[in-house]
């Protein structure tokens, strides 16, 4: 057993299919383990948690690791490297803290009725279209839809647009996977460009028309449009708006979709969960941080070494090396989570890293959590008799950072 042939059944069909017996012998190597001179390998909660936290680990450096030498230079990767997502201090905390002021506990709070009203017209269209027993692909009517309306609707994208986005996001988010062929890659610089032509001109519509929106707030600061000099106050580019627009947009949705779907298919697995969470006896924000837990969203992320003399759980860690952050072994690390291969929503002292940490955590996480606590009640109460529709196989998504199902056929019942 060597770290380097858990890296490669990790970015193969075996890692997308099921990575945890993958973490397993991750862990078994020890909590940071060298995969070559300048690749370290990282799958215990503490020692994750500690490198999210510690900005002398950046998202990118300028130069990326290894897995990523290919890839420099193209549009998907450009337009990513322009976000909050690939960029590191001062330059992240200026774009972020913008955006950050939509995101409060407050605004999130506020959105709960408008979440509330969308799930129960999703769900109304769920049973027009489950009618007489016919199958219905929750992914599709729920899992993708609910999310995609409400950051849309926090973005200020029309409705008619609405459409386009689930493939366009499915094929950019291609470019985050760590081994992508290069039709994929053709694929996702198209759709990085289709998008970022699409938030340019709704930026530029805003300007002109502003309204009561995510968009027109960016558009109508008074740095907005500012040379990007690095200083703190700086604002955003118009390079740099439009990439978070597109980052806000596939982030708004991808991740929440993943969490809907991995969701339900717990509690079809779980029977005594899903009557405790459908009769009151389980509180929904406790199921989803255990789904979030069990079965992540988000299984992998990486960070660069920035500065020399850095060490991890006392490994030394070179500058300009790659970290591999395991965010799913890090959620099942026995030295954090008891009995952590056991679904348990009552489980004490939760800590998912799922959504990240530090200077990175990710901005719409609370809002993921809102849509997820209040989908996953309403559908049990709407359709008790929801069951996995026989016959028919649930796909899962050919992807190991981005976890979820592509599809997961139900039927309804009475």
């Amino acid at each position: 057993m060597n770290a380097g042939a858990i890296v490669e059944d990790l970015f193969g069909t075996q890692g997308w299919a099921d990575p945890y017996p993958i973490y397993v012998r991750a862990q078994a190597l020890g909590p940071v383990v060298p995969v070559g001179p300048s690749t370290f390998l990282v799958s215990s909660h503490r020692a994750v948690n500690q490198v999210l936290r510690t900005t002398a680990f950046g998202a990118s450096s300028g130069e990326v690791g290894p897995e990523r030498d290919d890839r420099t230079g193209t549009g998907s990767m450009d337009l990513l490297a322009r976000s909050m997502l690939e960029s590191n201090q001062p330059r992240h905390t200026r774009m972020r803290t913008p955006i950050a002021a939509v995101f409060t506990p407050r605004r999130i709070a506020a959105l709960e009725p408008a979440v509330t009203l969308a799930v129960e017209r999703l769900l109304d269209g769920m049973a027009e279209a489950g009618a007489d027993g016919a199958v219905v692909d929750f992914m599709d009517r729920l899992a993708y839809a609910l999310p995609v309306r409400v950051i849309c609707e926090l973005l200020g994208v029309p409705e008619a647009d609405r459409y386009r986005f689930r493939e366009l996001a499915h094929d950019l988010t291609r470019a985050l996977e760590f081994r992508v062929g290069p039709e994929e890659l053709v694929l996702a610089d198209e759709a990085g460009r289709e998008l970022a032509e699409y938030f340019g001109a709704l930026a530029a519509r805003r300007r002109a028309d502003p309204q009561d929106d995510l968009v027109s707030a960016l558009v109508s600061r008074p740095d907005e449009g500012a040379p990007d000099d690095g200083g703190p106050d700086s604002g955003m580019s118009d390079p740099e708006l439009v990439a978070n627009l597109v980052l806000l947009l596939f982030a708004g949705f991808e991740t929440t979709t993943n969490l809907l779907g991995n969701g339900l298919a717990l509690l079809f697995q779980y029977p005594a969960v899903r009557q405790a969470l459908a009769g009151g006896g389980l509180a929904p924000a406790l199921f989803v941080d255990e789904v979030l837990r069990y079965d992540s969203p988000v299984q992998l992320t990486s960070r660069v070494a920035l500065v020399d003399g850095l060490e991890i759980e006392g490994v030394p860690v070179p500058r300009q090396a790659e970290v591999l952050l395991l965010l799913g072994a890090a959620n099942r690390d026995p030295a954090r989570f008891a009995e952590p291969e056991r679904f348990d929503p009552w489980r004490a002292d939760n800590a998912p890293l799922s959504f990240g940490a530090g200077i990175h955590y990710c901005l719409g996480a609370m809002l993921a959590r809102l849509e997820a606590a209040v989908a996953f009640p309403a559908l049990l109460a709407r359709f008790p008799e929801l069951a996995p529709a026989e016959g028919a196989v649930p796909v899962r998504q050919d992807r190991i950072v981005l976890r979820g199902y592509a599809e997961l056929p139900v039927r309804l019942g009475r």
